[in-house]
C-alpha cells in the first residue's frame, strides 16, 4: 500500500467520527482540484461520507437530490460524482 493510499484511508476513518456540521466545515474549507471533484465514487463511500446508509443513499438518488453517474455500455454501472457530495453535505 502506498504511503498516499494509507493517509487517504486515514482521512476518511476520522471524517466519519465527526458530527455532520464540523464534517461540512472541513470539506468546505479544503481545496480540491477540479480533476477530483469529479471523480466518481461508489455508493458504500457515498454513504461513509455522508454519514448514512446505502439505502439513504439510493433514498437521495430516488428523490432526486443526489444525480447518478452511469457509465456508457455499462448497464448497472454507476457512482456519483464526489463534488455532488461534498455540496450535499455543505448544505448546496
Amino acid at each position: 500500500m502506498k504511503e498516499s493510499e494509507t493517509v487517504e484511508i486515514t482521512v476518511r476513518a476520522l471524517l466519519s467520527t465527526l458530527p455532520p456540521t464540523a464534517r461540512a466545515r472541513i470539506v468546505s474549507e479544503c481545496t480540491i482540484p477540479a480533476a477530483v471533484e469529479n471523480r466518481i465514487i461508489r455508493r458504500a463511500d457515498a454513504a461513509k461520507m455522508l454519514g448514512r446508509s446505502t439505502r439513504a443513499v439510493s433514498y437521495l438518488v430516488s428523490s432526486g437530490v443526489l444525480p447518478k453517474v452511469t457509465f456508457p455500455g455499462h448497464a448497472r454501472g454507476a457512482g456519483f460524482r464526489l463534488s455532488d457530495i461534498q455540496s450535499l453535505i455543505g448544505g448546496g
